[in-house]
């Protein structure tokens, strides 16, 4: 959503003085005090009903104006009834931050742990330290609601658009390229958030949320800005089995398994009808076929573009009746409150309508307990300030950098570094220096702030320092100093990449290579340099750095995506040897000719009679820099496929046998019963400990009709020790696992050879339809 200039609430200050509602110091405003004869009759407020009939209860005692007033994130309190007002716009991306009008640091609590940025997390492959970074998160999102530093307990976040294209500004905001990898860590990050276990039974309308997470932008949404082509007037043209396929599956995963307590709806239109006015996407598909039971909010003021921007209404009145009717809930922005009433007065739309989106909108803020009476005697009710910025978090905030980083190059094993008390260091680089960077965006306050610069210091006492740019953008470089200074030290470090000039939102990059004058910084440093020099790349989007790849003075390459608050530590700890770095990348890294596809193409498939590449490793046809999965460690990994369950599939039922079928003809019954696993041992032949994943593909033999070049399966992250074995299992089910989208946007089974793809090692797979 735009990031607004953030305003100075006085909210907490206004329901001092309101009658029904119960304040104490430093605490949170709440309704439905237990001591208070007013309030303590109505149905909303007893605990004992569902929240449905609290829901229906409450909205029903509303006035058309109080109704019209909570259709926005700044809800006002309604004084007569006890209840407080709410701001629904909060953001916690990566941590809790203030980049958005619900949170502010000047109370008792003043940072947050900020966690690496999401891509960089998702290069961790782990589901088990995303699940606890959503722990961490949704822990420091009450605490600072419980001290009174947060007028609202919805936080947007997670985004988990597809990373289509290099190029887009946001891609760092999201978990990469792959649709099951992206829906495994909505999945992970949502239940983490709103304090469900992992594994656990979800989905209870009635359960407790220790803070709401919200899953966006619905959908087909990855461009910002770009040759003259912006996100408020974009029409994503998407085929219905691109839909099936990519756009969807991380939402759909985000709400039957993730059981999210949120969608956002995004900007753009998808095939001419605005996301947020498109009652197939979000009543028939979200609410019908996936269940959601939630509230949908618009991005901000994507409402008020429906008329403004894309011309797709008559009067604002009508785009406010198309979006309640479509589904939509809650307005981000001020349109509804300014033209709802208007809507209703001119007959177009029917109270039911602002009365569904009501019970949705307040059916959230009861499971969150605000209308439980005093909040400290709650469920989440003594999560205090000591939870924010705890040693827990910040440990983890390190693991999760350490685990994300990529190793992309060290064939003559240049890292680690020696630790030496006489050894001399060269570290030079825009981003050397530059904590800030770090963090990416949406980022918030962070517990503490050290550079990679100050991090390797304290492994090498003679370190020298020098920028070599006056910033990212490198339009100035100091290339002789730089080289001076690289000359006379034993080994040199060099940060580069981008930060958030280069990419972020409303800003989508136009070529994909290092900008400025870095890589004639980088070039003349590596050759002047005593050994080979090590490169340290931040970015959120790929980056073509072929060149030096291809380089023998450029002995070693690190990928650290914008690692966080800890970034500097965990960079400093891999390249001196505490830590096995073993992420994989998230994303395809194309080479600079890319840019010559439209961003605005949103064909995912290759279309080799007009020369289209394709995106992603699952239908591009064409060169990579570093392909998606790809990732060095300091030790090396063997594997084997210690056993399969299947060889030959049999999904028919009959003696006839087809060229295809249905899923949903098979039924899951035997969908259930044709499940089978795969079990691959896996061994550490290094002599250190580390971190790996291992990733199961899926080849066809044949591709045909569009299906993919090859398919992630699943992916497991394990820990060994030097030397050790494991194993690990992935649990499959042909209907899910081995199926495709077809034209028609239908999964269908087709037969034929397939491969089991580990590494190098492919074993053969039949199946019969």
């Amino acid at each position: 959503m735009g990031l607004h200039s953030l305003i100075s609430l006085t909210t907490t200050i206004l329901f001092l003085s309101l009658p029904l509602v119960h304040t104490e110091s430093a605490q949170p405003p709440f309704s439905c005090d237990s001591s208070n004869p007013s309030t303590r009759s109505y149905p909303f407020c007893k605990t004992s009903l569902p929240i449905s009939k609290r829901a229906q209860d409450l909205v029903s005692r509303l006035t058309l104006d109080e109704k019209i007033s909570q259709l926005v994130n700044k809800a006002p309190p309604i004084p007569r009834l006890g209840i407080p007002g709410f701001e629904w716009w909060s953001e916690a991306l990566h941590g809790v931050a203030n980049a958005g009008p619900g949170i502010h640091f000047s109370g008792t609590i003043k940072a947050a742990t900020s966690f690496p940025q999401v891509i960089l997390t998702a290069a961790s492959f782990d589901t088990s330290l995303w699940h606890r970074i959503g722990q961490a998160i949704g822990t420091e999102a009450r605490a600072v609601y419980n001290a009174g530093q947060a007028n609202g307990l919805t936080f947007w976040a997670p985004n988990i658009n597809v990373f289509r294209d290099p190029r887009w500004g946001r891609g760092q905001e999201t978990p990469g390229e792959d649709p099951l990898v992206t829906g495994k860590y909505a999945v992970a990050y949502v239940r983490g958030v709103q304090g469900d276990s992992k594994n656990g039974e979800q989905g209870n309308p009635d359960q407790h949320l220790q803070a709401s997470a919200c899953c966006k932008h619905f959908t087909a949404y990855d461009l910002d800005d770009w040759n003259g082509v912006d996100r408020f007037h974009f029409d994503a043209r998407v085929s219905l089995q691109d839909l099936a396929d990519t756009y969807q599956p991380p939402f759909q995963s985000c709400v039957e398994q993730g059981k999210a307590s949120g969608i956002m709806c995004a900007y753009n239109r998808v095939n001419g009808v605005p996301a947020c006015a498109d009652f197939n996407l979000l009543s028939l598909t979200a609410r019908g076929k996936w269940g959601f039971n939630g509230y949908i909010v618009s991005d901000c003021d994507a409402v008020k573009i429906m008329f403004d921007s894309h011309g797709y209404t008559k009067t604002p009145e009508d785009a406010v009746v198309d979006v309640l009717k479509a589904g939509m809930d809650l307005n981000c922005g001020s349109y509804l409150k300014e033209h709802t009433k208007q809507a209703v007065e001119q007959k177009k739309l029917p109270v039911s309508e602002i009365d569904r989106a009501l019970r949705n909108i307040f059916s959230i803020r009861l499971r969150l307990g605000l209308f439980d009476g005093n909040p400290a005697k709650l469920p989440y009710g003594n999560i205090g300030p000591d939870q924010v910025c705890s040693k827990k978090h910040q440990d983890l905030a390190l693991e999760a950098a350490q685990n994300g980083i990529v190793l992309l190059k060290n064939p003559d094993r240049l890292l680690p570094l020696p630790k030496s008390k006489t050894l001399s260091l060269a570290v030079i680089g825009p981003n050397a220096n530059a904590p800030q960077t770090l963090l990416g965006n949406y980022a918030g306050v962070p517990c503490k702030s050290i550079s990679p610069l100050q991090a390797l210091q304290s492994y090498v006492k003679n370190t020298i320092y020098h920028p070599g740019c006056d910033n990212v953008e490198c339009a100035s470089a100091t290339i002789d100093e730089a080289v001076k200074i690289a000359k006379e030290v034993d080994y040199v470090v060099l940060i580069m990449g981008l930060d958030q000039t280069q990419e972020r939102e409303s800003h989508d990059r136009v070529h994909l290579e290092l900008p400025g004058k870095q890589q004639e910084l980088l070039t003349n440093v590596a050759r002047a340099a005593k050994k080979p020099v090590v490169l340290v790349l931040l970015s959120g989007g790929p980056i073509d750095i072929s060149s030096a790849k291809d380089d023998k003075t450029i002995g070693s390459i690190l990928w650290a995506g914008y690692p966080g608050e800890a970034g500097g530590i965990a960079l400093a700890n891999i390249i001196f040897g505490e830590h096995n770095p073993g992420g994989r990348l998230p994303v395809t890294w194309y080479p600079q000719d890319y840019v010559k596809v439209p961003m605005t193409d949103m064909r995912m498939r290759s279309d080799p009679s007009s020369g289209y590449p394709g995106r992603s490793y699952r239908f591009y046809k064409g060169e990579t820099v570093f392909e998606f999965g790809y990732g060095l460690s300091y030790s090396k990994y063997a594997y084997e496929v210690s056993s399969i369950t299947k060889s030959v599939l049999h999904l028919n039922q009959s003696s006839t046998v087809a060229d295809y079928k249905l899923v949903s003809e098979l039924g899951q019954d035997l969908c259930d019963k044709k499940k089978f696993s795969v079990k691959v041992g896996v061994k550490n032949q290094g002599e250190m400990a580390g971190k790996h994943t291992v990733f199961l593909f899926l080849r066809k033999a044949k591709p045909s009709n569009g299906s993919p070049i090859k398919q992630l399966l699943g992916f497991h992250s394990i820990f060994l020790k030097a030397g050790e074995r494991a194993e690990v299992e992935f649990e499959l089910s042909p209907c899910d696992h081995l199926s495709r989208a077809n034209e028609a946007g239908l999964m269908v089974m087709e037969p034929g050879l397939h491969f089991l793809v580990v590494g190098d090692e492919e074993y053969p797979l039949t199946t019969i339809v």
